[in-house]
């Protein structure tokens, strides 16, 4: 354990277990994949993901989400994986497999054997989806299993990279707005045995604009709780809703911030920052990598923790030992926020410094995420 951080929990409340555990209950267990985790049993499942809505935001603002803080209160909490960002959790929920084995282990990594990063959200024309995450997703099991599977997202999310990535093999359907995605799920679990798969976005997307201490998030927050009150009213009583979110989510002042760029001894050894704000992949020159250890954690202090690769993947932080395709990928050194501390560059990530809200280390606030069946 590492002080103030949240361990995640693989193989027994985590996004990676849901998906195994929805096969079991719907009577088509997934060989190979091994959970502890016990969901109630059902002819169908709908899983709706929220992004950004961590289980200490919606113990906090309990008043404006009463539907899901009533449920939330009822059952326990699960956790996100490492880093605590949507393109590795949504792989993570797609494939139950660990950030190591899937190798989406940050929102931007290093393309091994160049000095580029893959944006995990934009993609890259270059990077082969399939070939970057080349094992079979869990949905397209659980569909070779008998189970008919749906994808509800917005229509532009249709082929993107992590699409394909975290949810090929289930039948994707476009839809934009609340009442399309709500009549898309009540269509698709119809259907027995089925698990239908819906995602918003949009809580995210107003977190990190304005902040989760904003007005404007409160109110998302009650859309997203209406919405998911409306789905459990539409549903058939045959079918289960399960709940869950891919992160929380932190604040993150102007005070509690550090420029790589302005304090320039953070850049000595570095040749490339990857990662996001909240947790950092640094790749480094050859040779370097006790020495940028050491440059940070005096910098940085207790406000943060930085340590090698070896010591993040032994800590079981990306699920035990990582794939050789994906250890380059990493970098040779990580840093993990605590508190509201934020990692910014003013050159390579410049639209970082208008965020409010971040996310991707261990605190509470960003690992621990809602698992509520209704």
């Amino acid at each position: 354990m590492t002080a103030g951080f949240v361990e995640p929990a693989y193989g027994s409340r985590s996004l990676v277990d849901v998906v195994p555990a929805v096969a079991s209950a719907l009577g088509r267990p997934l060989a190979g994949s091994s959970t502890s985790l016990v969901l109630p049993e059902a002819a169908s499942y709908v899983v709706f993901l929220v992004d950004g809505m961590g289980a200490e935001l919606l113990r906090r603002y309990a008043h404006a989400a009463p539907f899901l803080t009533s449920l939330l209160a009822e059952q326990e909490p699960a956790t996100a994986g490492v880093p605590s960002t949507t393109v590795t959790s949504l792989t993570s929920l797609g494939t139950a497999l660990t950030p190591g084995t899937h190798g989406m282990v940050g929102y931007t990594s290093r393309i091994p054997g160049t000095d580029r990063l893959l944006n995990g959200l934009q993609w890259d024309r270059t990077v082969d989806p399939t070939e970057w995450q080349p094992h079979q997703t869990a949905f397209s099991r659980l569909g070779a299993a008998g189970v008919t599977t749906t994808v509800v997202n917005k229509r532009d999310y249709e082929g993107s990279g992590l699409t394909v990535v975290a949810n090929r093999g289930a039948d994707f359907v476009g839809a934009d707005l609340v009442g399309e995605r709500i009549a898309a799920v009540v269509a698709a679990s119809a259907v027995r045995p089925s698990l239908t798969y819906v995602y918003d976005s949009d809580l995210d997307w107003t977190g990190h604009k304005f902040g989760v201490a904003s007005v404007q998030w409160l109110q998302q927050l009650a859309m997203v709780d209406a919405e998911a009150e409306q789905m459990r009213e539409a549903l058939p009583a045959h079918t289960k809703l399960l709940v869950i979110a891919d992160h929380g989510m932190v604040d993150s002042p102007p005070e509690s911030r550090v420029d790589v760029d302005e304090q320039r001894e953070l850049r000595d050894g570095v040749w490339l920052l990857g990662g996001e704000a909240r947790f950092r992949h640094l790749y480094c020159r050859n040779g370097a990598v006790d020495d940028v250890v050491a440059t940070w954690r005096s910098v940085l202090g207790e406000r943060a923790e930085v340590l090698t690769r070896s010591d993040a993947l032994a800590r079981g932080w990306f699920g035990g030992a990582a794939a050789a395709t994906v250890l380059p990928r990493m970098g040779d050194v990580m840093v993990a926020c605590r508190d509201d501390l934020a990692i910014l560059s003013s050159r390579d990530f410049p639209y970082e410094a208008e965020l409010v809200g971040l996310h991707g280390s261990l605190t509470p606030a960003e690992m621990l995420i809602p698992m509520v069946v209704a």
